[in-house]
């Protein structure tokens, strides 16, 4: 069993760069921008409402403040104000999605902060006392669950304080032989092969393992597999990764 999770609601304004109807035909898990590399409160209505109706588990992905840069340029965000910022698209998220009779049912960063909260425990401290927040705010019993890299600073901070952590590989990255991404200024960060991405998948998912960009092998106990919605084709090729998923007999169920 394995879920399958995309990045949604990438768009503001009249700019939308996510196919968003489609993705959610496949995935069983939506990132949603919320607002601070990309998403407006229109876009994120709309994407938990068609989340929603979808039984698409709806997550908040959360950023540095970085429209301009698609929340992909590496910033210094002092650790409170990293910590309420992640709160604030945390809780903005969950009013659209309680009122489209959902919840916001885990927190994963994007871009530059998903890579700074692998290894920089400060950055990572504060992205889980933001989650740590949203949570207090729903109330007990309401869990937040966090998404990000196996071995990161991340995974080990939100473990430590408690929350619930999901490991997750990604079907079309680059990985270097430590099990961090290839960054996306390297040639071949981004892995554009249907095939390869359809195999990487079906690797992951039956053997437990991937290969890195050197040819070595990885072993990988993630519980979810990503997608990246902004790629080319992108819906397109999560509905083959499903299709070849389900034809392998591996059940895609939300972790969530």
């Amino acid at each position: 069993m394995i879920d399958l999770n995309a990045d949604l609601g990438e768009g503001f304004g009249r700019w939308h760069l996510t196919d968003d109807e489609a993705l959610l035909a496949s995935v069983t898990s939506a990132n949603v921008a919320c607002g601070y590399h990309a998403g407006d409160p229109a876009t994120m209505r709309r994407v938990c409402e068609l989340a929603a109706e979808r039984g698409v588990r709806i997550g908040a992905q959360v950023s540095y403040r970085d429209l301009a840069g698609f929340g992909r340029r590496a910033m210094d965000v002092p650790a409170a104000e990293l910590a309420a910022e992640v709160a604030y698209q945390v809780g903005a998220l969950e009013v659209f999605a309680r009122a489209a009779g959902s919840a916001v049912a885990y927190v994963k960063p994007h871009g530059a902060l998903y890579n700074r909260a692998v290894h920089d425990a400060e950055q990572a401290a504060a992205v889980v006392e933001g989650v740590r927040l949203a949570e207090a705010a729903r109330g007990p019993g309401s869990p937040l669950p966090v998404l990000g890299l196996p071995g990161s600073r991340l995974l080990a901070a939100a473990a430590e304080a408690g929350l619930p952590t999901v490991a997750e590989a990604f079907a079309d990255r680059a990985y270097r032989p430590d099990g961090t991404l290839v960054p996306r200024t390297e040639p071949g960060a981004v892995l554009h092969d249907p095939e390869q991405v359809i195999e990487r998948a079906l690797r992951l998912a039956g053997d437990g393992e991937l290969v890195a960009a050197d040819g070595g092998r990885l072993r990988s106990a993630a519980r979810s597999l990503c997608v990246h919605g902004d790629t080319p084709a992108a819906a397109r090729l999560a509905r083959r990764v499903r299709e070849e998923l389900a034809a392998a007999g591996v059940t895609v169920r939300a972790f969530a």
